[in-house]
């Protein structure tokens, strides 16, 4: 296989869907937006679960960050079960500071605390999605996954990335496939 079709097959800026035969709980019904995906593994956040146990808020006080007024507020979401104290933004292409990685067209990732700052005053991104912790596969490991049945992927829409109606964005993010959720079967090779 050549280098450029080596190239091809990584989903790096796509959505990664659950099949709904997914048995690992933390994903089951969960979509993800690949951040990273190379013959050194893969990373991403999960787009569509919250994570009750924290709010915006109560995330700036543990950071420090102080403000007489927070103009605006974020729900935190559950981004994946590796290193679940860590903080991620995933935001729209309009936000560009050091340490900002465009993923795709429009979409970047940024993992300092400047953005969270920006975001409590105000002044960040036009869209955002505030994750603690990230999902991530050994190399290899996700393609086989795929090849197995447990994922499907799908070009990303900003509308399923952002939009604060999680409770939609599973069966959102199959019918882009234009497939229905029943239609879909655990075989590998079978839909």
């Amino acid at each position: 296989m050549t280098e450029e079709k080596n190239i091809e097959h990584y989903l790096a800026g796509q959505l990664l869907i659950a099949m709904p035969t997914m048995s690992d709980p933390r994903f089951a019904r969960s979509v993800i937006y690949l951040c990273a995906h190379s013959e050194e593994g893969a990373m991403g956040l999960v787009v569509n679960k919250p994570l009750p146990s924290i709010s915006f808020t109560e995330l700036l006080e543990q950071l420090g960050i102080e403000g007489d007024e927070v103009t605006q507020t974020a729900r935190v979401h559950f981004g994946g079960p590796v290193e679940s104290g860590r903080g991620f933004v995933l935001h729209s292409g309009d936000f560009k500071r050091e340490g900002t990685m465009m993923v795709g067209e429009d979409v970047a990732l940024t993992a300092t605390i400047d953005i969270l700052r920006a975001i409590a005053a105000g002044d960040g991104p036009r869209r955002h999605l505030l994750a603690l912790g990230y999902a991530s596969w050994a190399p290899g490991q996700l393609d086989e996954e795929i090849q197995s049945n447990g994922w499907l992927n799908a070009p990303p829409d900003e509308a399923i990335l952002f939009d604060p109606d999680l409770s939609t964005k599973w069966e959102r993010a199959i019918a882009k496939l234009g497939v229905s959720p029943s239609m879909l079967s655990g075989d590998a090779g079978h839909a």
